[in-house]
């Protein structure tokens, strides 16, 4: 008897998408959604808190659930960078529907993907926040990639790289290789754009982090054409920073941000 299907997350669920309404009545009467993005092999669980905050303000927050995510790596696989940001750019125009004016964010890939929408659509959004965000790398390994994964199917999981004590983002156990060779593939078509992000951008590194090095950051520091940019160090935090020591500094610096390029364009 073949295995029974994953089943879907549940409300109850910490890797469920999660939608928060927006409250004008907080922000001015106007309608601010915020676009939040999950990391590879994540899920909305690593982004649930930092929503949640944002939500409090009266922001409209959405935390859509990436393809392939919050059911098994294997399924993962099976699923491309195409699929994820086509994803997140439903996503994104569910919100622009309904608001006023969309600040994105995203940690690790979300932040990559949100760079990408940033990079497509530089007239409708309003200002970007990464966190600890990946478009290059240098480790060598990846060059193998394009044979190791018709070779295994998956290494051991790049998740939980959490400096907080007993915390779990709700990853998966492992990294699937032809999904991760996707993503790494949209690397180049992305840092070529990156001068057509002309929006604010928020930059969140982590002082110590064992997933994402040092590479991107100058990459999307000079590369964006953005004349608002604002660089803050995370000293006591690993690659989850949105679960770790150093998540009220993220949530409070967004939640000031959003407030603050939202409202430059009433």
């Amino acid at each position: 008897m073949p295995p029974l299907p994953p089943m879907p997350p549940t409300a109850t669920d910490p890797t469920a998408p999660l939608t928060i309404a927006a409250r004008p009545e907080l922000t001015g009467g106007r309608r601010i959604g915020v676009l939040l993005s999950h990391g590879f092999t994540g899920s909305p669980a690593s982004m649930r808190p930092w929503a949640e905050h944002l939500g409090a303000q009266g922001y409209g927050v959405a935390v859509p659930l990436l393809p392939g995510h919050g059911t098994t790596w294997q399924e993962l696989n099976r699923l491309r960078w195409e699929d994820w940001y086509a994803a997140l750019a439903r996503a994104f125009d569910a919100l622009r529907a309904e608001h006023d004016a969309v600040v994105v964010g995203g940690l690790s890939m979300g932040g990559a993907l949100v760079l990408r929408l940033a990079a497509d659509r530089p007239a409708e959004v309003a200002g970007v926040i990464v966190v600890n965000p990946a478009v290059a790398t240098r480790r060598l390994d990846v060059r193998l990639l394009p044979v190791l994964k018709h070779l295994v199917p998956s290494f051991p999981a790049i998740a939980n790289d959490i400096k907080k004590p007993g915390v779990d983002e709700h990853a998966y156990a492992r990294t699937p290789l032809k999904a991760i060779h996707s993503l790494i593939r949209a690397w180049p078509a992305l840092r070529a754009d990156l001068p057509r992000v002309t929006a604010p951008l928020l930059y969140f590194r982590s002082a110590e982090d064992h997933v994402v090095d040092d590479a991107s950051e100058p990459v999307i520091l000079d590369g964006v054409s953005s004349t608002e940019v604002t660089r803050v160090a995370l000293p006591d935090s690993f690659h989850v920073a949105t679960l770790d020591n150093d998540a009220p500094l993220v949530f409070e610096r967004s939640a000031a941000f959003v407030s603050e390029v939202t409202s430059s364009q009433a």
